[in-house]
């Protein structure tokens, strides 16, 4: 989102900003704008800083570099109209272009952000699996409680409805996104395994001692640590031979004192922070925009030169 939707008045410029930052992606495998929590993704979009230092960006040409840079200006007076993007020269002269290939790094980036997710998947599975009588048996009649054709599986009409129903007032665009999230094997259903991960994850992994049980489950040494060869094990069935190098960008990634491990605490930090940006871009609601631009609004992040 560009600076002025958090600031709420933003016209069509708002779409040469998601171009760019879908180039920028396109190029480099990962999002231009992050942090661990929307409040510090918000600033950082604020302030706009584009980074081109890391790999693959030196092999990038000027022109590219050029085009994202002004596509991402977060004064919207001076970023480039759609017109002025079809005319720039990266564009217009891209036969000129240096032949550099860059589609190792990119596509291990987007590999790593798709097997954190299967990670996160799997986790949400194995808490299903060990889930008390007491909580299978409620979740398995709010399940037979949507499941109105009596099929052993719902559709998103009936995930809808029946969210509804237990209260949960959740938006159709997100319950689209739940859906998607939750259909693993995409055949456009959810299967009472399904649908138990998305109820765990709609509670937004509060539950601890859930976690920690699914954490013993995928330590296989009990060590106290996930070490490589344990996660490689934890998605054994989710990735193929050659994803070695995704294994190591998970690690990398989870692993934030740099021991070659990852401790409960790194494992929990993944559970609940959105490490899935490409959904969660699309999560926020009105509401959301709101309460979040009041809230930079109020602590002045907002002010010049900020």
């Amino acid at each position: 989102m560009a600076p002025e939707v958090l600031k709420r008045n933003y016209g069509p410029e708002v779409d040469v900003w998601s171009a760019g930052v879908m180039l920028y992606i396109l190029l480099c495998g990962i999002p231009p704008f992050w942090a661990e929590t929307e409040q510090g993704v918000a600033k950082a979009i604020i302030r706009s800083v584009v980074e081109f230092k890391r790999d693959p960006w030196p092999k990038v040409s000027d022109s590219a570099k050029d085009l994202v840079k002004r596509m991402l200006n977060p004064d919207r007076k001076k970023r480039l109209t759609a017109q002025e993007v079809l005319d720039h020269p990266w564009l217009q002269n891209a036969k000129t272009a240096p032949s550099v290939s860059l589609g190792e790094t990119v596509k291990a980036r987007l590999k790593q952000f798709t097997v954190m997710n299967k990670l996160k998947k799997r986790t949400l599975k194995v808490i299903a699996e060990h889930l008390s009588a007491d909580e299978a048996a409620g979740l398995r009649e709010g399940f037979e409680l949507m499941d109105t054709g009596k099929r052993g599986r719902i559709n998103v009409k009936e995930l809808k409805a029946g969210l509804h129903k237990l209260g949960h007032q959740i938006p159709d665009t997100d319950v689209q996104i739940l859906m998607e999230a939750g259909d693993v094997d995409k055949d456009g259903y959810l299967d009472y395994g399904e649908f138990v991960a998305i109820t765990v994850h709609l509670r937004k992994m509060g539950n601890d001692e859930h976690l920690r049980k699914t954490f013993n489950f995928f330590d296989k040494d009990k060590s106290g640590y996930l070490e490589i060869e344990e996660l490689r094990d934890a998605l054994d069935d989710e990735i193929d031979e050659n994803h070695e190098e995704v294994i190591n960008a998970i690690m990398q990634e989870v692993d934030t004192n740099k021991d070659g491990r990852i401790s409960y605490d790194e494992f929990a930090a993944m559970m609940k922070t959105g490490t899935d940006w490409r959904k969660a871009s699309r999560q926020y609601s009105r509401e959301r925009y709101n309460n979040l631009s009041l809230k930079l609004m109020k602590d002045g992040s907002f002010d010049e030169g900020k």
